[in-house]
Formats: C-alpha cells, sequence, structure tokens
C-alpha cells in the first residue's frame, strides 16, 4: 500500500461523517496532489477498503463522499446509512442498515441478488429546524 492510500485511509477511518475527495486532499496538507488523491479513492473502493455514494444538494451541486469500509484492523464497518442537512450542511448518521429485511423481500419476490445499495435522506436537521 502507498503513502498516499495509506493516508487517504486514515483519515476516512477517523472521520465520523462522509467526506469529499476535497476534503480529504485538504486533510493530507497537500502532500499529494490532487490527481494522486482521487486514483486512491479509486483503488480504495476497488479494494473494498473504502465505499463512495453521490449526493445533490441545491448550494453544493452534485458530490461524491466517501468512507471507510473497514476499521483499523481491517475488520468490516457494518453498512450505514445518512441524512444530510439542506441547510448547514451537516451529516447525522443514522446508524447501521435496517433494511435488511426489505432486501430480502425484494431478492426472494423479484428473483434478485442485490449486491449493496445506497440510502441517504435530505431535509432540515433538529438544530436548524430550531
Amino acid at each position: 500500500m502507498t503513502r498516499a492510500r495509506e493516508a487517504a485511509l486514515a483519515i476516512l477511518r477517523s472521520a465520523r461523517v462522509p467526506l469529499t475527495a476535497a476534503e480529504i486532499f485538504r486533510s493530507t496538507g497537500s502532500e499529494f496532489d490532487q490527481a494522486t488523491v482521487y486514483r486512491t479513492l479509486h483503488w480504495l473502493e476497488d479494494s473494498g477498503l473504502a465505499d463512495s455514494f453521490v449526493l445533490h444538494c441545491d448550494s453544493h451541486g452534485t458530490e461524491r463522499y466517501y468512507t471507510a469500509s473497514t476499521d483499523e484492523k481491517g475488520k468490516a464497518n457494518p453498512h450505514r446509512h445518512w441524512f444530510h442537512c439542506e441547510r448547514c450542511h451537516e451529516f447525522t448518521d443514522l446508524g447501521s442498515c435496517k433494511l435488511r429485511s426489505l432486501v430480502s423481500s425484494y431478492e426472494s419476490e423479484l428473483g434478485l441478488e442485490v449486491r449493496s445499495h445506497t440510502l441517504y435522506f435530505t431535509g432540515i436537521c433538529a438544530a436548524c429546524r430550531r
């Protein structure tokens, strides 16, 4: 594993919310160029060490967000879902996936094999609603 891959993975593993490639690039302290960070994130995903999802925000546009799919010991992190506030742009971790029975239902009813899914919600968080 290269230094860039180790650095990006460490950043993702320590993050409590999903990060964009630009945020990861800034977190490296410009030790690596932006192209290296993008290639690194692609490699981490292909290797099963990171996950990503695309989110559209009216004020920030469309961005890809990354999370670590393994912990420091290489153990798989539970699949998570997220809430994104349209006002303050903070993410709230909704916890581990609660869709297993729904996915199983789709698989048995439609003869599918679901290998992955992405779920996030957008709206206004509790703090912004006050």
